[in-house]
C-alpha cells in the first residue's frame, strides 16, 4: 500500500449514524483510504432502534470498514444522549488523542415521513414532527458540541454535515412539510456556521447531499436490490438518475484526502459536484447528477435522464 492508495492512513474519523445508507458507505470509503473509523448508531446485533430494520447493524459496518483496508470500531451510541456522546468522544481521545474527520450523518427518520409528506403543519402529528427535528438537528448539535474540542486539537480537521438537498435546491423549494424542511435545511446552515468557527483552527466544515439515493430502505420500498434496481424505473422512470451510497461516500473520502479542501469551507456540496471535481464515478462507472436533473426538468419536462448520468 502507498500513500496514494491509503491517503488517510493514521487519520481518525467518526461517522455518526453509520448503520446503513450513506453513513455506512462513507465509513467504508474512509476505511478504504486507510483511516481508523469509529461508527455509531442505535441498531446492533443485540438491539433494534425505532427504525425497525435488523438487517443492518453498526457491527457489520465496522467489519466492512476493516475489510476495505481500514480499522472499523463499532460504538453503540444514541446521539440524543449527551452522556453517551461524551463517553464516545472520551474513548476516541483515550485511544488516539485526536479526531481528524467528523461526519454528522445521524437521521433515522424515514419511518416518520410517510404520513407527513404534503401535509400542512397543523395536520402533521406534532410528536412525529418534533421527533424529526430531534433526529436530524439535535443529534448533530449534540455531536458537534461534544466532539469539536477534540477535532480542533490539531489543525486541518474536517466536519461533514450530511443532509438531503443542496442550498441551491432547498433554498428555493419547500421540502415536503415544515418539520422535514427544517430538519434538512438545518445541516446546511450548521456547516455554514461551523465554517466560520473552525477557520481560525485551520478546519473545514461543509454540508454534503447525495442525490436520489439507493439506500437499503429505498431499494426495499421499490422491492428491488442493487443488482436489479433498474426494474424500479418501470414504476418511476426518473429513478434512472439515482445513485448508490458509494457515490457520495467516494466524494466525502476525496474531500477528507484533499489537502486543499479549505477552499470548500462553508459550502453546500453534492455527490455529482464532487464527482466532477475529483474525477470519481459511482460503483457502476456512471456519474449521475440527480440535483442537476431535477432542476433541469422543472424548466424542461423533456429533459433526458441519460444527459445526467
Amino acid at each position: 500500500m502507498t500513500t496514494e492508495t491509503t491517503p488517510l492512513h493514521g487519520r481518525i474519523c467518526l461517522v455518526a449514524g453509520a448503520t446503513r445508507g450513506a453513513g455506512r458507505a462513507i465509513a467504508v470509503q474512509l476505511g478504504a483510504a486507510g483511516a481508523t473509523v469509529y461508527v455509531t448508531g442505535r441498531t446492533t446485533r443485540e438491539k433494534l432502534s425505532e427504525v425497525g430494520r435488523s438487517t443492518e447493524t453498526i457491527e457489520e459496518t465496522a467489519e466492512l470498514v476493516t475489510a476495505a483496508g481500514g480499522r472499523g470500531v463499532a460504538v453503540p451510541t444514541d446521539h440524543l444522549e449527551p452522556e453517551q456522546v461524551r463517553a464516545l468522544v472520551d474513548r476516541i481521545d483515550r485511544e488516539h488523542g485526536r479526531l481528524d474527520v467528523l461526519v454528522n450523518d445521524v437521521w433515522g427518520g424515514e419511518h416518520l415521513i410517510v404520513d407527513t409528506f404534503g401535509k400542512r403543519t397543523w395536520d402533521v402529528d406534532l410528536a412525529a414532527g418534533l421527533r424529526m427535528l430531534e433526529l436530524g438537528v439535535r443529534t448533530h448539535l449534540v455531536t458537534s458540541h461534544t466532539a469539536l474540542p477534540l477535532l480542533i486539537r490539531h489543525p486541518g480537521g474536517l466536519v461533514v454535515e450530511v443532509t438531503d438537498g443542496t442550498a441551491a435546491y432547498n433554498g428555493t423549494h419547500y421540502r415536503e412539510n415544515l418539520f422535514y424542511d427544517l430538519a434538512k435545511n438545518a445541516p446546511i446552515r450548521m456547516a455554514f456556521g461551523l465554517a466560520e468557527e473552525l477557520a481560525d483552527n485551520g478546519g473545514t466544515a461543509v454540508s454534503v447531499s447525495p442525490g436520489w439515493l439507493r439506500s437499503e430502505q429505498m431499494l426495499a420500498h421499490f422491492g428491488v436490490t442493487e443488482e436489479n434496481w433498474r426494474d424500479a424505473t418501470e414504476q418511476l422512470p426518473d429513478f434512472a438518475v439515482s445513485e448508490s451510497p458509494v457515490y457520495v461516500a467516494r466524494g466525502v473520502a476525496a474531500l477528507a484526502a484533499d489537502p486543499d479542501r479549505a477552499r470548500w469551507n462553508g459550502r453546500s456540496l453534492d455527490s455529482g459536484l464532487l464527482a466532477r471535481e475529483y474525477g470519481f464515478t459511482d460503483a457502476d462507472g456512471s456519474r449521475p447528477d440527480s440535483w442537476g436533473f431535477i432542476l433541469a426538468k422543472e424548466t424542461d419536462p423533456d429533459t433526458e435522464v441519460e444527459d445526467y448520468r
